[in-house]
């Protein structure tokens, strides 16, 4: 059987969406499929670039290759599911949110421009039209599911993407650091707990990693404040890591931050769960909240300073009950069939 992921990418960036098409297609191979992934370049701006991709997307014949067919595509994210295909199966990381749920929101700009919300109208019309050419449907979350019925009335089942190597996330002693993954971004509000730590009257330190997100000016925005505060010696940012050495960073910290807005999935929860780390997210986190239960495996708590700094204090005036909740976390993950034999068997029935 040859299966074509066909996958959107912004060239030089990578995050959890890139991890996933690496891992299906990792896992693919290791049953005996010939998998291959195939990916189109994303540029979202100026906006008449969104409807140049879609039409690529659109006009791109992957029936088959070489003169061999290609038997079944699993498309992952906008505008790949517009590419035409008899046998496609969407696993749906997202569509564009620009148009949906973050439209009139700082966000997005779509909104701002009279052409902008004409481009809203033309994915949302391509959505609901070709959407429903898939074999089978399936999305990330919950919490994606639930965005595609309410602006499109479309289904899919929730099918949860494990880490490429699950197997490799232990557990270590907790050492005196939180560990903030993921893209310096706005949306991901990493700067509500550098606010936060310089209220909290411990020296628990921040552990940063993932690449700036440039060439926005949030990355600077919060390196700044670190350095108008005298913050350096708790706060560091490390950029992007290795996978070992995120696994590792995982294993000893004593808790993990996802402070994101309205995330899609994310792969930071199952991690720290993978870890036994209780993970501190906000009530409006989104995916995450479908993972963390409040005072069992971690902590949810309002996006502000001050909320953040007590939930911080929180875990580190009760360290045991801190272990706890780390291991309850990876207790939680066993009825999320967080296994890549599901997945693939999902994706290919």
């Amino acid at each position: 059987m040859r299966v074509g992921i066909v996958f959107v990418q912004v060239p030089f960036v990578r995050g959890g969406a890139e991890f996933l098409a690496d891992g299906l297609l990792y896992h693919l191979k290791r049953r005996g499929i010939e998998a291959e992934l195939i990916t189109l370049p994303f540029k979202w701006y100026p906006t008449e670039r969104i409807l140049d991709a879609m039409l690529t997307a659109r006009l791109t014949d992957i029936t088959e290759s070489n003169g061999m067919q290609i038997d079944r595509i699993i498309t992952l994210k906008f505008p790949s599911y517009y590419i035409p295909h008899p046998n496609k199966v969407l696993w749906l990381l997202h569509q564009h949110r620009q148009a949906y749920d973050l439209y009139d929101t700082e966000f997005s700009d779509l909104h701002r421009t009279q052409f902008g919300r004409e481009v809203v109208s033309e994915i949302k019309f391509w959505d609901e039209s070709l959407l429903p050419d898939h074999q089978l449907s399936f999305s990330i979350s919950q919490r994606v599911s639930e965005r595609l019925m309410r602006y499109n009335q479309l289904g899919a089942d929730p099918l949860y993407p494990p880490p490429t190597h699950p197997d490799s996330y232990h557990c270590k002693d907790s050492e005196p650091f939180i560990l903030v993954p993921g893209r310096l971004s706005k949306i991901k509000r990493q700067k509500l707990i550098i606010e936060a730590i310089k209220e909290v009257p411990f020296r628990m330190k921040l552990v940063f990693i993932g690449q700036d997100d440039e060439p926005y000016p949030y990355a600077k925005d919060c390196k700044d404040f670190v350095v108008r505060n005298q913050l350096q010696d708790i706060v560091s940012f490390n950029g992007r890591v290795s996978e070992e050495q995120k696994i590792d960073l995982f294993s000893r910290c004593f808790a993990v931050y996802n402070g994101v807005y309205d995330e899609d999935y994310g792969y930071i929860t199952p991690e720290a769960f993978l870890s036994e780390k209780p993970v501190i997210a906000h009530d409006d986190s989104g995916g995450p909240l479908e993972f963390i239960v409040h005072q069992v495996n971690g902590l949810i708590c309002k996006p502000e300073p001050n909320a953040l700094a007590q939930s911080l204090m929180y875990l580190l005036e009760k360290p045991k009950i801190t272990k706890k909740m780390g291991q309850a976390g990876k207790d939680s993950l066993k009825n999320k069939n967080l296994d890549w034999n599901y997945v693939i068997d999902r994706l290919l029935s």
